[in-house]
Protein backbone atom coordinates (compact mmCIF):
# COMPACT_ATOMS: atom_id res chain seq x y z
CA UNK A 1 0.00 0.00 0.00
CA UNK A 2 1.48 3.31 -0.71
CA UNK A 3 1.62 6.58 1.42
CA UNK A 4 -1.67 7.95 -0.41
CA UNK A 5 -3.98 4.60 0.56
CA UNK A 6 -2.82 5.09 4.65
CA UNK A 7 -3.83 8.80 3.82
CA UNK A 8 -6.85 8.27 2.48
CA UNK A 9 -7.86 5.37 4.82
CA UNK A 10 -6.67 7.91 7.65
CA UNK A 11 -9.12 10.53 6.54
CA UNK A 12 -11.68 8.03 6.62
CA UNK A 13 -11.08 6.99 10.28
CA UNK A 14 -10.44 10.56 11.23
CA UNK A 15 -14.14 11.38 9.41
CA UNK A 16 -15.21 9.45 11.69
CA UNK A 17 -13.71 10.47 14.65
CA UNK A 18 -14.31 13.92 13.73
CA UNK A 19 -18.24 13.16 13.57
CA UNK A 20 -18.23 11.95 16.94
CA UNK A 21 -15.72 14.44 18.73
CA UNK A 22 -18.36 16.93 17.68
CA UNK A 23 -20.93 15.74 20.46
CA UNK A 24 -18.24 15.82 23.07
CA UNK A 25 -17.09 19.52 22.05
CA UNK A 26 -20.53 20.89 21.53
CA UNK A 27 -21.81 19.67 25.29
CA UNK A 28 -18.59 20.57 27.16
CA UNK A 29 -19.08 23.81 25.37
CA UNK A 30 -22.19 24.72 26.44
CA UNK A 31 -22.45 22.43 29.98
CA UNK A 32 -18.45 21.89 30.75
CA UNK A 33 -19.47 18.55 30.90
CA UNK A 34 -17.65 15.37 28.95
CA UNK A 35 -19.80 13.16 28.04
CA UNK A 36 -18.48 9.29 28.37
CA UNK A 37 -21.78 8.19 27.35
CA UNK A 38 -21.19 9.13 24.25
CA UNK A 39 -19.67 6.25 22.40
CA UNK A 40 -22.13 3.78 23.98
CA UNK A 41 -24.70 6.22 22.19
CA UNK A 42 -22.84 5.76 18.75
CA UNK A 43 -23.28 2.09 20.13
CA UNK A 44 -27.08 1.75 20.39
CA UNK A 45 -27.01 3.65 17.37
CA UNK A 46 -25.47 0.87 15.04
CA UNK A 47 -27.51 -1.24 16.30
CA UNK A 48 -30.76 0.79 15.92
CA UNK A 49 -29.26 0.77 12.12
CA UNK A 50 -28.71 -3.10 11.96
CA UNK A 51 -32.59 -3.66 12.89
CA UNK A 52 -33.65 -1.00 10.63
CA UNK A 53 -31.82 -2.29 7.29
CA UNK A 54 -32.84 -6.12 8.56
CA UNK A 55 -35.82 -6.33 10.03
CA UNK A 56 -37.52 -3.47 8.63
CA UNK A 57 -35.62 -3.88 5.35
CA UNK A 58 -35.86 -0.18 5.53
CA UNK A 59 -33.30 1.79 2.22
CA UNK A 60 -29.88 3.08 3.77
CA UNK A 61 -31.01 6.52 3.58
CA UNK A 62 -33.97 5.68 5.81
CA UNK A 63 -32.23 3.92 8.06
CA UNK A 64 -30.21 6.80 8.12
CA UNK A 65 -32.50 9.03 9.27
CA UNK A 66 -34.43 7.09 11.27
CA UNK A 67 -30.95 6.08 13.40
CA UNK A 68 -30.07 10.18 13.56
CA UNK A 69 -34.00 10.97 14.75
CA UNK A 70 -33.59 7.73 17.45
CA UNK A 71 -30.20 8.67 19.09
CA UNK A 72 -31.63 12.27 19.15
CA UNK A 73 -34.30 11.63 21.58
CA UNK A 74 -31.86 9.18 23.16
CA UNK A 75 -29.46 12.03 24.12
CA UNK A 76 -32.07 14.46 25.11
CA UNK A 77 -33.37 11.49 27.39
CA UNK A 78 -30.03 11.32 28.88
CA UNK A 79 -29.28 14.84 29.36
CA UNK A 80 -32.76 15.39 30.97
CA UNK A 81 -33.11 12.32 33.40
CA UNK A 82 -28.84 11.91 33.92
CA UNK A 83 -27.06 15.24 33.34
CA UNK A 84 -29.79 18.07 34.12
CA UNK A 85 -30.11 17.43 38.18
CA UNK A 86 -26.16 17.56 38.44
CA UNK A 87 -25.62 21.14 36.11
CA UNK A 88 -24.79 22.59 39.68
CA UNK A 89 -23.06 20.16 41.11
CA UNK A 90 -19.40 18.89 41.50
CA UNK A 91 -17.85 18.21 37.87
CA UNK A 92 -16.93 14.60 39.46
CA UNK A 93 -20.48 13.71 40.08
CA UNK A 94 -21.19 14.58 36.56
CA UNK A 95 -18.19 12.59 35.54
CA UNK A 96 -19.25 9.49 37.76
CA UNK A 97 -22.51 9.67 35.92
CA UNK A 98 -21.56 9.89 32.30
CA UNK A 99 -19.51 6.31 33.44
CA UNK A 100 -22.69 5.33 34.80
CA UNK A 101 -24.97 6.07 31.72
CA UNK A 102 -22.43 4.15 29.72
CA UNK A 103 -22.27 0.93 31.89
CA UNK A 104 -26.25 1.68 31.75
CA UNK A 105 -26.83 1.18 28.11
CA UNK A 106 -24.04 -1.44 27.59
CA UNK A 107 -25.57 -3.72 29.58
CA UNK A 108 -29.27 -3.00 28.34
CA UNK A 109 -28.19 -3.78 24.58
CA UNK A 110 -26.20 -6.77 26.12
CA UNK A 111 -29.82 -8.17 28.08
CA UNK A 112 -31.59 -6.99 24.91
CA UNK A 113 -29.32 -8.66 22.23
CA UNK A 114 -27.24 -10.56 23.96
CA UNK A 115 -23.15 -9.49 24.05
CA UNK A 116 -22.35 -11.77 20.89
CA UNK A 117 -21.10 -9.85 18.43
CA UNK A 118 -23.59 -9.02 15.04
CA UNK A 119 -22.69 -9.12 11.70
CA UNK A 120 -23.39 -5.74 9.48
CA UNK A 121 -24.73 -6.68 6.38
CA UNK A 122 -22.44 -4.44 3.30
CA UNK A 123 -25.89 -2.03 1.16
CA UNK A 124 -22.70 -0.49 -0.46
CA UNK A 125 -21.37 -3.60 -2.18
CA UNK A 126 -22.52 -3.05 -5.36
CA UNK A 127 -21.07 0.43 -5.12
CA UNK A 128 -18.24 1.33 -7.72
CA UNK A 129 -14.78 1.83 -7.03
CA UNK A 130 -13.20 5.01 -7.91
CA UNK A 131 -9.63 5.00 -9.81
CA UNK A 132 -7.21 7.69 -9.35
CA UNK A 133 -3.78 7.58 -11.09
CA UNK A 134 -3.85 4.00 -10.26
CA UNK A 135 -5.25 4.16 -6.93
CA UNK A 136 -8.42 2.63 -6.21
CA UNK A 137 -10.76 3.88 -3.58
CA UNK A 138 -13.97 2.58 -2.60
CA UNK A 139 -17.32 4.68 -2.32
CA UNK A 140 -17.70 4.42 1.04
CA UNK A 141 -14.04 5.91 1.53
CA UNK A 142 -15.10 8.92 -0.68
CA UNK A 143 -18.62 8.84 1.33
CA UNK A 144 -17.43 8.98 4.27
CA UNK A 145 -14.58 11.92 3.96
CA UNK A 146 -17.89 14.27 2.10
CA UNK A 147 -19.93 13.56 4.27
CA UNK A 148 -18.01 14.35 7.09
CA UNK A 149 -17.32 18.08 5.58
CA UNK A 150 -20.71 18.44 4.73
CA UNK A 151 -22.38 17.88 7.92
CA UNK A 152 -19.31 20.20 9.25
CA UNK A 153 -20.55 22.74 7.00
CA UNK A 154 -24.22 22.86 7.70
CA UNK A 155 -23.51 22.61 11.78
CA UNK A 156 -20.98 25.66 11.45
CA UNK A 157 -24.26 27.15 9.31
CA UNK A 158 -26.40 26.58 12.26
CA UNK A 159 -24.42 27.48 14.93
CA UNK A 160 -23.68 30.63 13.38
CA UNK A 161 -26.78 31.49 11.45
CA UNK A 162 -29.90 30.32 12.82
CA UNK A 163 -31.84 31.28 16.28
CA UNK A 164 -31.02 28.72 18.38
CA UNK A 165 -27.33 28.40 17.00
CA UNK A 166 -26.76 31.58 18.32
CA UNK A 167 -28.62 31.01 21.81
CA UNK A 168 -26.38 28.26 21.68
CA UNK A 169 -23.48 30.49 21.82
CA UNK A 170 -24.78 32.51 24.40
CA UNK A 171 -25.67 29.77 26.72
CA UNK A 172 -22.06 28.76 25.89
CA UNK A 173 -20.30 32.01 26.83
CA UNK A 174 -22.44 33.24 29.89
CA UNK A 175 -25.30 31.08 31.25
CA UNK A 176 -26.91 33.94 33.60
CA UNK A 177 -26.73 36.52 30.70
CA UNK A 178 -28.53 34.25 28.26
CA UNK A 179 -31.42 33.82 30.84
CA UNK A 180 -31.35 37.50 31.39
CA UNK A 181 -31.98 37.89 27.64
CA UNK A 182 -34.63 35.27 27.92
CA UNK A 183 -32.93 32.19 26.48
CA UNK A 184 -34.57 28.89 27.27
CA UNK A 185 -31.10 27.12 28.64
CA UNK A 186 -33.14 23.90 28.93
CA UNK A 187 -34.20 23.60 25.38
CA UNK A 188 -30.98 24.93 24.60
CA UNK A 189 -28.49 22.61 26.05
CA UNK A 190 -31.49 19.52 24.63
CA UNK A 191 -30.95 20.46 21.47
CA UNK A 192 -27.27 20.24 21.77
CA UNK A 193 -27.33 17.05 23.22
CA UNK A 194 -29.87 16.01 20.76
CA UNK A 195 -27.67 17.38 17.88
CA UNK A 196 -24.65 15.75 18.92
CA UNK A 197 -26.19 12.23 19.12
CA UNK A 198 -27.18 11.99 16.23
CA UNK A 199 -23.84 13.27 14.58
CA UNK A 200 -22.16 10.45 17.13
CA UNK A 201 -25.33 7.69 15.48
CA UNK A 202 -24.15 9.00 11.47
CA UNK A 203 -20.79 8.25 12.55
CA UNK A 204 -21.61 4.53 13.41
CA UNK A 205 -23.18 3.69 10.23
CA UNK A 206 -20.03 4.81 8.57
CA UNK A 207 -17.95 2.75 11.07
CA UNK A 208 -20.00 -0.39 10.88
CA UNK A 209 -20.02 0.33 6.89
CA UNK A 210 -16.17 -0.14 7.55
CA UNK A 211 -15.86 -2.54 10.17
CA UNK A 212 -19.06 -4.74 9.63
CA UNK A 213 -19.43 -6.49 12.88
CA UNK A 214 -21.19 -4.83 16.08
CA UNK A 215 -20.75 -5.76 19.91
CA UNK A 216 -21.90 -3.67 23.12
CA UNK A 217 -18.76 -2.36 23.92
CA UNK A 218 -17.69 -1.24 20.28
CA UNK A 219 -18.19 2.38 21.41
CA UNK A 220 -15.68 2.53 23.67
CA UNK A 221 -12.59 2.76 22.02
CA UNK A 222 -13.62 4.60 19.08
CA UNK A 223 -15.52 7.27 22.05
CA UNK A 224 -11.78 7.79 23.24
CA UNK A 225 -10.34 8.65 20.74
CA UNK A 226 -12.82 11.17 19.73
CA UNK A 227 -12.47 12.48 22.97
CA UNK A 228 -8.97 12.62 22.09
CA UNK A 229 -9.40 14.30 18.94
CA UNK A 230 -11.88 17.02 20.64
CA UNK A 231 -8.96 17.45 22.99
CA UNK A 232 -6.93 18.01 20.46
CA UNK A 233 -8.47 20.69 18.04
CA UNK A 234 -9.55 22.19 22.01
CA UNK A 235 -12.83 20.91 23.44
CA UNK A 236 -15.31 23.44 23.14
CA UNK A 237 -14.15 24.84 19.55
CA UNK A 238 -16.56 22.83 16.55
CA UNK A 239 -13.77 23.12 14.10
CA UNK A 240 -11.11 22.42 16.36
CA UNK A 241 -12.89 18.51 16.62
CA UNK A 242 -13.28 18.31 12.66
CA UNK A 243 -9.16 18.72 12.32
CA UNK A 244 -8.57 16.94 15.24
CA UNK A 245 -10.14 13.71 14.24
CA UNK A 246 -8.27 14.22 10.96
CA UNK A 247 -5.08 14.24 12.72
CA UNK A 248 -5.74 11.50 14.72
CA UNK A 249 -6.97 9.11 12.14
CA UNK A 250 -4.35 9.84 9.68
CA UNK A 251 -1.51 9.41 12.67
CA UNK A 252 -2.97 6.32 13.40
CA UNK A 253 -3.37 4.77 9.93
CA UNK A 254 0.19 5.72 9.39
CA UNK A 255 1.25 4.64 12.36
CA UNK A 256 -0.39 0.93 11.28
CA UNK A 257 0.88 1.32 7.97
CA UNK A 258 4.05 1.85 9.08
CA UNK A 259 5.41 1.04 12.10
CA UNK A 260 3.34 -1.64 13.36
CA UNK A 261 -1.25 -1.61 14.08
CA UNK A 262 -0.13 -2.98 17.91
CA UNK A 263 1.66 0.48 18.43
CA UNK A 264 -1.79 2.76 16.68
CA UNK A 265 -3.60 2.97 20.08
CA UNK A 266 -0.17 3.64 21.81
CA UNK A 267 0.40 6.74 19.27
CA UNK A 268 -3.55 8.12 19.82
CA UNK A 269 -2.99 8.26 23.70
CA UNK A 270 0.21 9.93 23.23
CA UNK A 271 -0.82 12.47 21.26
CA UNK A 272 -3.14 13.34 24.53
CA UNK A 273 -0.16 13.20 26.63
CA UNK A 274 1.39 15.20 24.19
CA UNK A 275 -1.39 17.99 24.00
CA UNK A 276 -1.95 18.27 27.75
CA UNK A 277 1.42 18.76 28.63
CA UNK A 278 2.96 21.03 25.86
CA UNK A 279 -0.47 22.78 24.90
CA UNK A 280 -3.56 21.42 26.96
CA UNK A 281 -6.11 23.99 25.22
CA UNK A 282 -5.52 22.12 21.90
CA UNK A 283 -4.74 23.32 18.78
CA UNK A 284 -7.63 26.00 18.29
CA UNK A 285 -7.96 26.66 21.77
CA UNK A 286 -6.81 29.51 24.24
CA UNK A 287 -5.99 29.48 27.60
CA UNK A 288 -8.61 31.85 29.67
CA UNK A 289 -8.08 32.52 33.37
CA UNK A 290 -10.79 32.09 35.28
CA UNK A 291 -10.87 34.50 38.59
CA UNK A 292 -11.57 32.67 41.84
Amino acid sequence: MTFLTYFLNGLQAGSIYALIALGYTMVYGIVKLINFAHGDVMMVGAYVALFSLTSFNLPLWATVLVTMLFTAVLGVVIERFAYKPLRKSARISALITAIGVSLLLQNLVMLIFSPNPLPFPDPLKAAPVFEIGGLKVSTLTVGTIVAAFILMAILTLFITKTRMGKAMRAVSEDTGAAILMGINVNTTISVTFAIGSALASFAAILYVLAYPQIQPYMGSMPGLKAFVAAVLGGIGIIPGAMVGGMVLGIAESLTKGYISSQFSDAVVFGILILVLLFKPSGLFGRNVREKV
